[in-house]
């Protein structure tokens, strides 16, 4: 499973943005200072008002662009190799993303090539004859893979200029203020998730989801990341880890969390997810993820993948084609 495809396991279908605004005092001051935009036009295009609040904005004076610069490892689901020559190897991507604080986003992708997982993967592919590419798994399935890097990509993020948390789209201003304490922001991620339409026995779920989207992936104050690392963790489902080393050795607070969901189709699937987090700037360090499913009794096929955190922060670097590390 690539970045894009875990993401969206954590997404829901963004409801109407008036209706939030219409609701917001009721909610608690944290909210209703935030506000939201409402669009006034079709959905790619920013209404009035966030135009208005974009050409007022200045860059923060660390940088010009919010910038995340991750590594992403993913376990193909199914064995390579032929014979008793048979092999797990992962999947190896950097994810780049800008953020300017008009709203403009840019995306960077590069594939960096398959490898063998382990040392003992290493040797039954070199028992395998050490191929570059694959076609097919051990069972036949199709694939295409590859050992080396491919020449990656960067494109402007299209849709409007502005910063998407909890369903709803912020101007750079309105991100800052967010609450910043524990209390009212969970309150307003959770109004957040039930103008979206979200049951109410998934509200917390759904909180508990957009939460650390705060420690990395939008630009707000330390005070703000402090508020959501501690809001996360006394959500259902999270328990703390104490002190934890990361793939890099990096020191941070361990967080696990467990979701379990089960669908009307008779499908069920459990996420078990660690997040490391350096408690010092309220920055994410690394997260890994390893998913199991079933469908009607049928287990399908596992999925484990991590994500280490290169870089988070302002930068003045124009956004371009990711470097290989």
């Amino acid at each position: 499973m690539n970045g894009d495809a875990w993401r969206k396991q954590t997404t829901f279908t963004t409801a109407p943005l008036r209706s939030l605004i219409a609701i917001g005092a009721g909610v608690g001051v944290g909210l209703a200072a935030v506000g939201v935009i409402a669009l006034s036009g079709p959905p790619n295009t920013p209404g009035s008002r966030l135009a208005t609040a974009a050409q007022s904005v200045a860059a923060p004076a660390e940088g010009a662009y919010w910038h995340t610069r991750t590594l992403s490892r993913t376990i193909h689901p199914r064995r390579l190799g032929r014979g008793a020559n048979r092999y797990w190897v992962e999947e190896r991507q950097l994810t780049e993303n800008w953020s300017s604080p008009d709203g403009k986003a840019w995306f960077g992708y590069r594939q960096l090539g398959t490898r063998p997982k382990s040392p003992a993967d290493e040797k039954a592919w070199h028992r395998d004859g050490s191929p570059a590419t694959w076609n097919r798994t051990a069972e036949g399935t199709v694939v295409s893979l590859s050992t080396k890097p491919d020449k990656g990509m960067v494109v402007l993020r299209e849709g409007p200029a502005a910063f998407s948390l909890a369903g709803q789209q912020l101007s750079y201003e309105e991100l800052q203020r967010l609450p910043a304490e524990p209390a009212g922001l969970k309150a307003w991620l959770g109004q957040a998730v039930r103008v979206a339409k979200v049951p109410d026995d998934d509200i917390d779920d759904q909180v508990t989801r957009m939460l650390p989207s705060l420690l990395h992936e939008v630009p707000v104050s330390k005070e703000i990341r402090t508020a959501a690392y501690r809001a996360l963790s006394t959500m259902p489902g999270v328990r703390s880890l104490g002190k934890v080393k990361d793939e890099r050795g990096r020191i941070g607070d361990g967080l696990s969390i467990v979701y379990e969901q089960t669908s009307p189709e008779k499908a069920t699937s459990v996420d078990r997810i660690q997040m490391i987090v350096d408690t010092g700037s309220m920055m994410l360090l690394s997260r890994g993820v390893r998913i199991t499913a079933e469908v009607n009794g049928k287990p399908l096929p596992e999925t484990n993948m991590t994500e280490t955190m290169l870089q988070v922060g302002w930068t003045d670097d124009e956004p371009s084609v990711p470097a290989l590390p």
